[in-house]
């Protein structure tokens, strides 16, 4: 199944739980946390995400290349304008556990600038998919009314 979540307007961190969520597959009732329940999720509007207080300002994100004096610190602000995807993957990422069923459920997140993604066809099949289950359902459903008019 996929999923779209729109970054327009909504708070980085509230947002993140909801995609960790939707990766992990916690919000279903055959929920396991060894298996890989979760559903792909694309992201829209990455560039619209709000932080809270002076978050953009005051919150540090660090990288350390591994070499003596390689530590990079940038605020999150520097981060947004050079990359707003990267905003809220690396909040989702923060907030999987570290494993290897984590990395392999990060691959299903796919985040996005803007409103325009490659992924429409995979979103329609499943309302295609869900409109034609329904229309079966009513189909068998409406013989039986009949049967009770008469």
């Amino acid at each position: 199944k996929w999923r779209v979540f729109d970054a327009d307007g909504k708070v980085l961190g509230r947002l993140a739980t909801a995609i960790a969520d939707a990766l992990r597959g916690k919000d279903k009732a055959t929920y396991t946390p060894h298996n890989d329940a979760g559903d792909y999720v694309v992201v829209i509007n990455a560039e619209k995400i709000k932080l809270t207080a002076n978050k953009m300002d005051t919150k540090i994100y660090t990288s350390y290349s591994g070499w003596i004096g390689g530590r990079k610190d940038q605020t999150a602000r520097q981060v947004f304008e050079k990359d707003p995807t990267r905003l809220i993957t690396m909040a989702v990422e923060g907030m999987m556990p570290k494993s290897r069923l984590s990395r392999s459920l990060l691959t299903k997140l796919k985040v996005y600038a803007g409103t325009e993604h490659p992924h429409k066809a995979q979103l329609m099949a499943g309302t295609a998919k869900k409109a034609k289950a329904e229309k079966a359902i009513a189909q068998k459903a409406a013989p039986k009314k009949k049967a009770a008019a008469e």
